[in-house]
């Protein structure tokens, strides 16, 4: 079994087109029904905001893999100089049950999500065509800062400016060089809300705060999934899921919108529609889109596939014996 770590991943490198098509792959095997990923469950104890998550799933197609994530997520570890998430991930072959590769990366599942997000950017681009971006992220974590270089390595020079806020300050020394230039470090989230029309939320919020209307024509990358208080998109009418069933609980603003203003399955649409059938061509230019994403384990058993492929192409990793 073959062991890989955030190091080994850096080694390996990040292709953020190659990520994404990954990630539409599995998309696409799993809408031709060859995938299966069922109900996450959460383990809790002790302190409700911390929760430890079990994520089995196989795919099949070119991707030909089981496995497990188990997630740990601890909102308050920063205190003790420790990172919020803590990922692991389990390979197994498909025909023995043999575990091929295990992973201990939060960078790993770092990546799976801004690819995702990078989806959703792709076919809003595909369908708008706008001549350039303003991209605004509130949160300057690790996830935050993933969903930048991803933005920046698929817009290209269609990026024009980037507005960062966080609740603890951002360092522009943070952002990479060549990006600093069209950077502008925000004094508040509203000044982030009112001037982009790309909007990543990638908090560790206890409590909602967005309690504006957002501007028309914007996509809304609900990353971390409690930022919106329901009023404010409660209007929407393009909302984008990956899955309803794993979305619509947890206290997401899914499911607030479902408990309050009664928002349907049947009322949203999935990641499947508007990558695999241009579900956003339907959508008037000046409609803003508001993508949900809950996280799917296909798309972490794919995007570790994708690594062990390489590390064992590449001789990188260390082999455990049995």
């Amino acid at each position: 079994m073959l062991y890989l770590n955030d190091d080994h991943i850096r080694k390996i490198g990040t292709d953020w087109h190659t990520l994404t098509e990954t990630v539409r792959g599995v998309l696409y095997t799993d809408d031709a029904g060859d995938c299966v990923h069922p109900i996450k469950p959460y383990l809790r104890f002790r302190e409700p905001q911390n929760r430890i998550i079990a994520m089995p799933a196989y795919v099949g197609g070119s991707t030909e893999l089981a496995g497990i994530k188990w997630i740990a997520s601890f909102p308050e570890n920063y205190l003790k100089g420790l990172p919020r998430a803590h990922n692991t991930v389990i390979l197994n072959d498909t025909d023995t049950g043999q575990p091929l590769a295990f992973f201990n990366s939060g960078l790993l599942s770092g990546l799976r999500t801004a690819a995702v997000s990078g989806l959703m950017v792709q076919a809003f681009m595909e369908a708008r065509q706008p001549e350039q971006i303003s991209l605004g992220i509130i949160g300057w974590g690790p996830i935050g800062r993933l969903h930048l270089d991803m933005c920046a390595a698929l817009l290209g020079e269609k990026l024009h400016k980037i507005y960062l806020y966080d609740l603890r300050g951002v360092e522009l020394s943070t952002v990479p060089d060549h990006l600093r230039s069209k950077t502008v470090v925000a004094q508040d989230w509203r000044e982030v809300y009112h001037h982009v029309n790309i909007l990543a939320t990638c908090t560790v919020s206890s409590q909602r705060y967005i309690d504006e209307k957002p501007r028309d024509g914007m996509l809304l990358l609900g990353v971390s999934l409690r930022d919106y208080l329901p009023e404010s998109v409660a209007h929407l009418k393009t909302l984008i899921v990956d899955d309803w069933d794993e979305v619509c609980r947890e206290n997401t603003d899914i499911e607030q919108l479902h408990l309050q203003h009664d928002l349907q399955k049947k009322d949203v649409g999935t990641l499947a529609d508007a990558v695999c059938r241009g579900l956003l061509n339907q959508a008037g230019q000046q409609e803003t889109v508001f993508f949900n994403p809950m996280g799917l384990a296909i798309f972490d058993i794919g995007t570790a596939g994708h690594y062990w492929r390489k590390a064992l192409a590449l001789g990188i990793g260390e082999q455990l014996l049995v």
